[in-house]
């Protein structure tokens, strides 16, 4: 049981307490109240003063007004009964409805999984009534209750027909077997990244050694262009092929 149901359960029974206790004071203070009236008993008395004025008959006066209040709460009395009448008649009819829904999902769901068979309105309202009536989660409602769940059910039959259980696991098949698929996909596009990446970073890595190597033969041609000379050859420009120098003529 919920809190909220705890809370009001309480304030339903302090409400019924108030009002039994006002109306038994009240009664009491009325009925005393007259028999002092009449003699039969004595007045509550007590002296009070208010300012200089001197009040004899205080205690007589308070009781009169405490009855004459008190007897002017009955006159609220069958407004609050109306009221609590009311609160027991909407959580009677919430009751009622929780029944009603739960019987008529049961009802729901034995329709979506197809058994009940007939077609006219009478026999589709019985068959339904009947198996409500032998499921032993039910067996505690009203013959009511159960005929309004299986009316219900008849008037949602287009609903179970649409939504039976073959075509809803059709469905589910359906959107299962396009979910792998489109996990499929996505593997086969996360491995394409890895690809990706893969060939960009060997792609850089060929560059880069391929100029390494571009850089080794431009120092290795200064080199050589700097070597030549001293033996008496130098590096052609159109061709790779090494060049003798003139020789320079005899000193005469």
């Amino acid at each position: 049981m919920s809190n909220l149901s705890l809370v009001a359960r309480g304030h339903r029974l302090l409400h019924s307490i108030s009002m039994v206790l006002i109306l038994v004071i009240g009664f009491s203070a009325l009925v005393y109240t007259l028999a002092c009236a009449l003699g039969f008993a004595p007045w509550l008395t007590f002296t009070a003063t208010f300012g200089d004025i001197f009040v004899p008959l205080a205690g007589m006066y308070t009781q009169i007004v405490v009855t004459i209040i008190l007897a002017s709460l009955f006159f609220f009395m069958p407004s609050a009964g109306r009221i609590m009448s009311l609160e027991r008649s909407h959580r009677n009819f919430k009751l009622s409805m929780e029944d009603v829904a739960r019987a008529y999902h049961l009802c729901h769901t034995a329709d979506r999984a197809g058994i009940f068979t007939m077609s006219s309105e009478f026999d589709a309202v019985r068959e339904r009534l009947a198996y409500l009536r032998d499921h032993p989660d039910l067996d505690s409602l009203e013959p009511s209750v159960l005929e309004v769940a299986a009316q219900m059910s008849h008037q949602s039959r287009e609903l179970s027909d649409i939504y039976n259980n073959e075509k809803v696991g059709r469905a589910k098949t359906f959107l299962r077997q396009r979910q792998e698929e489109a996990e499929r996909q996505q593997q086969l596009i996360v491995e394409a990244h890895h690809n990706l990446r893969d060939i960009r970073k060997w792609s850089q890595q060929v560059e880069l050694e391929e100029s390494v190597v571009a850089s080794q033969l431009s120092q290795l041609e200064e080199q050589l262009e700097a070597t030549l000379p001293s033996l008496g050859y130098t590096l052609g420009k159109e061709s790779a092929e090494i060049v003798p120098l003139p020789q320079k003529p005899a000193a005469e």
